[in-house]
């Protein structure tokens, strides 16, 4: 029972202080909602301390309504949903505990119909709704991890892979699954998208063009295949499982939406996004 209610102060020490170093380093077990929803506001502070979030009220606006469609018919509408879009120019998008979740500028720019963004949004709830994030809390409690989390939301690192760490902006901790994790969120991902009213095919359909893509942009999509392991098999499994649920479950979703090719219009008006370099 003590070491129970030490692990438990060390959780809130985390959270009103340097947050997320100390709960890794003192390691957080069954970690309760209300510990999941303050450990998410706590690394969204972080995160957007390190990251240019899109602030354009349309565009802001949009990916809000957009995902709220789809995290409002979950199994957790509860959770105080927040969608950001984050002004970077490689294609990612990865989710926090507690409900937050980021799309880089460039996955939207690189969508061809709104499906496909949709479709990355429902795989992101989905790791929320399964509290994948929540989970990994459990098992990170190494010294390396707390530095992994340094190296995430600050640029005191050198390395090229934390320099993609930084990049991404609190995904080396938060969005880099295991493959389990990420065939379980394309698979709860098609139900959320389709509850909402839209075609689930667009969540192979992009990331099959992810991987088609990925030797002509590496340094734009390395973000990506570094926090999501995406190979043929995965995405294969994903157009099986739409198969499966037979044409008739497909019938009138929606595809696309003139209201994406706005979006898309208005993200082009806005200065371009800064390009990694090289290291």
């Amino acid at each position: 029972m003590t070491g129970r209610r030490s692990r438990r102060r060390a959780v809130r020490a985390g959270i009103r202080g340097a947050g997320i170093l100390l709960l890794v380093a003192a390691g957080a077990c069954g970690v309760s909602q209300d510990e999941e929803l303050a450990l998410g506001e706590q690394t969204a502070r972080e995160v957007e301390a390190q990251l240019e979030i899109v602030r354009d009220p349309a565009i802001a606006g949009f990916i809000q309504e957009l995902g709220d469609s789809v995290a409002g018919l979950t199994a957790r509408p509860e959770l105080p949903w927040r969608f950001s879009v984050v002004n970077a120019a490689e294609v990612n998008a990865f989710a926090i505990p507690g409900g937050h979740i980021y799309v880089n500028r460039g996955l939207i720019e690189r969508a061809a119909k709104l499906d496909e963004l949709v479709g990355v949004l429902g795989h992101e709830i989905a790791h929320v709704t399964e509290r994948h994030s929540a989970e990994q809390l459990e098992s990170q409690r190494t010294a390396n991890t707390g530095l992994a989390v340094v190296c995430t939301l600050t640029s005191i690192c050198d390395s090229e892979i934390a320099r993609v760490a930084i990049t991404v902006g609190g995904t080396a901790v938060f969005a880099r699954h295991s493959r389990g994790d990420e065939a379980e969120a394309d698979s709860v991902g098609v139900h959320h998208v389709m509850r909402a009213g839209f075609d689930p095919r667009g969540i192979p359909d992009f990331f099959g063009r992810l991987l088609a893509q990925r030797e002509r942009e590496p340094m734009l999509l390395d973000a990506w295949f570094g926090t999501h392991p995406l190979e043929e098999e995965r995405i294969e499994a994903s157009r099986r499982h739409i198969a499966s649920l037979g044409p008739d479950a497909l019938e009138g979703l929606t595809r696309d939406h003139p209201a994406f090719a706005g979006l898309k219009a208005r993200l082009a008006r806005l200065p371009a996004p800064p390009v990694p370099a090289r290291p």
